[in-house]
């Protein structure tokens, strides 16, 4: 796709007809800012990817006579998690209505 100067023109008025000269900063910094932190996460992945687990050699020491289990954490499925987060949600708007209200 070939974009020459009289489309990125068009482009950019169409911008400015649908968004108002005002508010096209505020989205551009918006943009900038995401752009950013993606650029940011993917380089922390990609150097997680990177690191490789170094082979400790443990020293010897005594072993337990019976190994403790610490049991786990019980699995919390999407919908539960998303739940949850709705009811913090919900407490917390109540909480900021009643900080309002005093």
């Amino acid at each position: 796709m070939n974009l020459g100067a009289p489309e990125i023109i068009l482009i950019l008025v169409a911008l400015v007809l649908l968004f108002g000269a005002k508010k096209l900063p505020d989205l551009a910094r918006g943009v900038g800012r995401s752009l950013r932190i993606f650029k940011a996460e993917t380089s922390k992945m990609a150097a997680d990817d990177d690191e490789r687990p170094t082979v400790v050699q443990a020293q010897a020491q005594p072993q337990p006579a019976q190994p403790q289990e610490i049991p786990a954490a019980p699995e919390v499925s999407v919908e539960e998690q998303a739940r949850l987060l709705e009811e913090q949600a919900a407490r917390l708007r109540a909480s900021a209505k009643a900080d309002k209200r005093s």
